[in-house]
């Protein structure tokens, strides 16, 4: 038996879940009796769900149910930055093969597709933008990640764009940065409302219940799941929880939790938007440097600013972190846009990534009757997606090459314990937020 200490929670407001189109529906069922179910997903984010559509297109018959500690969309799949990342990119100087890049580009233009004919059938407003995505530098020192990025994507057969000085001005409505990489293929979306809606069109096998926090789990030939709401029998779980995973008693030191937080604005003025906007499309930009901040210009002319990493060994936030973050936004923000300092912010929120030391995610069966899903590392959306598709081919039997080299990129580094640890975490993350000066 293993008893759950910790559950998700809500940290600040998202910006994505409140201006979600139906953010006051309830799309899950009521929980009246207790149930039994051939498959359980723990986690109705971005693999959860998509595990549970593959899986019912695999298995029609089966009962299939979807627990979620939150309501769909308030957890780490709603608080994202809605990036849906094609091209991967590699900042930080590690080691990868062309041949390794165009099999996850392969998976993720897969992941993109998915996504997209759920938003086109099912008709989900969720801002979807095909914009692509900037790689941005200011600082004189960052210039060189560019470089590169620039390299691996030349390397690797990449189509790119380098803008500079006022050209990247004029696509950016600021002249902030120094230089941008390019590449088309990005989406980018409101998060929330596009788990939202991907929630709302499962199909009738399979029962999705929010707001069902898991209290304990007792492993067994049949698992019995206790919930704040009451039991659950299964002959399977999926454990798909982010980084909460990590309190049902699997990959334990496998997984690093990491904060991070964002602001949104509110509506930029009419003027504002003539003023300096006129001509500026909606777009992304992450930074050159692995800690800086992450930004967008929304369709509905709102600013995104995130930045902030905290260590978070309790797997909570606190409000002070969240007034800390927010300082640091505030000051983001009008660095880059200073004649929209009148512009204040609407929402601030927290949340949370699951990091691995070697960028491998989790994609392991530790038992007959179990499957651990995560490690995302922040690039959730559309790892996620491809992830939860390919677990229910491989549990439905299937082993094809796109499993065959999922399974090979699935063993995350050993993470030393507490407190070695929160001490090399802590550490590590407050050098590398000094080191990216301007792009933080």
């Amino acid at each position: 038996m293993v008893q759950i200490r910790v559950s998700p929670k809500i940290d600040g407001v998202s910006g994505w879940f409140a201006t979600s189109p139906d953010h006051g529906i309830t799309i899950g069922k009521s929980f009246e009796d207790d149930k039994d179910f051939d498959f359980v997903i723990i986690g109705a984010g971005f693999i959860g769900l998509s595990l549970a559509h593959r899986l019912a297109e695999r298995q029609p018959d089966a009962k299939i149910a979807v627990i979620d500690a939150l309501k769909v969309g308030e957890g780490t799949s709603g608080r994202n930055a809605g990036f849906i990342i094609d091209v991967p990119h590699n900042v930080d100087g590690g080691k990868t093969t062309p041949d390794h890049d165009r099999r996850l580009y392969a998976l993720n233009k897969f992941a993109i597709k998915r996504l997209r004919d759920f938003k086109d059938h099912y008709a989900i407003s969720c801002d979807w933008q095909e914009s692509g995505k900037y790689m941005a530098a200011r600082e004189t020192n960052n210039l060189g990640n560019l470089n590169h990025f620039a390299a691996q994507l030349k390397n690797d057969g990449f189509d790119y764009q380098d803008f500079a000085g006022d050209d990247l001005a004029k696509r950016l409505g600021t002249s902030y940065y120094q230089r941008a990489i390019y590449t088309k293929g990005n989406v980018l979306v409101n998060p929330a409302a596009l788990i939202r809606g991907i929630a709302k069109a499962l199909p009738p096998s399979v029962s999705l219940f929010e707001q069902t926090p898991v209290t304990e789990i007792t492993y067994g030939s049949k698992h019995v799941i206790r919930t704040a709401c009451g039991l659950i029998t299964a002959k399977f779980i999926f454990e798909a929880g982010n980084i909460f995973n990590s309190e049902f008693g699997y990959e334990k030191h496998r997984l690093a939790p990491v904060y991070t937080y964002a602001s949104l604005t509110k509506p930029l003025e009419a003027s504002d938007v003539e003023k300096y906007f006129s001509n500026v499309k909606p777009w992304g930009i992450t930074s050159a440097h692995p800690a800086g901040t992450t930004v967008r210009y929304t369709p509905d002319h709102r600013i995104f600013i995130r930045n902030i990493l905290r260590f978070a060994p309790t797997l909570t936030t606190s409000k002070d972190d969240l007034d800390f973050a927010l300082t640091h936004h505030r000051r983001s923000f009008e660095n880059r846009f200073p004649m929209l300092s009148h512009i204040p912010f609407e929402f601030t929120w927290g949340g949370m990534i699951a990091v691995t030391l070697n960028q491998n995610y989790v994609f392991h069966k530790p038992a007959e009757n179990i499957m651990v899903l995560n490690g995302c590392n922040g690039v959730g959306v559309a790892k996620g997606t491809y992830l939860g598709f390919y677990a229910a081919d491989f549990i439905s039997g299937d082993n094809n090459e796109e499993i065959r080299f999922i399974r090979e990129n699935s063993h995350p580094s050993f993470i030393v314990p507490d407190p070695i640890r929160s001490l090399v975490a802590r550490y590590r993350l407050k050098k590398e937020q000094a080191a990216a000066g301007g792009d933080l």
